[in-house]
């Protein structure tokens, strides 16, 4: 096999009240792409009204209206029918999200090694990163009471 084109994929689903996300997580998800952290192959916004309609709105047809004309998505449509709809659930009426296929790029030649090497990932897990803290938090506070 040659060498990958793509490393593994993430999609996320990124929710926020309201139908539109704030700058805030634009510029987020820009200075990842710029810091060529990730490879953005796909973005869509997903809303759900107060009567359950779902809208899906492609990032192109929104992409000057948000600053972003300069974004390069990699792979537009990548994320499917299934994958929207999967996801979908998880938006409450009256919230937004977005949808974000992302390829972390430090993972493609790990990926390839594996692979050349014979091996595979077995399981990835992610632990959200409110979670992490709380739990480092708490074991440095636990530290801190046994030194008392």
């Amino acid at each position: 096999m040659s060498d990958f084109e793509y490393g593994p994929v993430e999609l996320y689903l990124i929710g926020f009240g309201g139908d539109r996300p704030g700058t805030a997580v634009l510029d987020a998800i820009v200075d990842l792409v710029q810091a060529e952290t990730v490879r953005l192959l796909d973005l869509l916004f997903v809303s759900r009204s107060h009567d359950n309609e779902l809208r899906v709105i492609e990032f192109e047809s929104v992409a000057d209206e948000y600053g972003l004309s300069d974004l390069e998505i990699s792979e537009a449509g990548i994320a499917g029918t299934e994958d929207i709809e999967d996801m979908a659930g998880s938006i409450a009426p009256g919230t937004s999200a977005a949808i974000l296929v992302i390829e972390h790029r430090w993972a493609r030649n790990f990926a390839q090694a594996l692979y050349s090497a014979g091996g595979q990932v077995l399981l990835t897990e992610q632990i959200p990163a409110p979670v992490v803290n709380e739990l480092v938090a708490a074991m440095s506070s636990a530290e801190s009471n046994e030194g008392e």
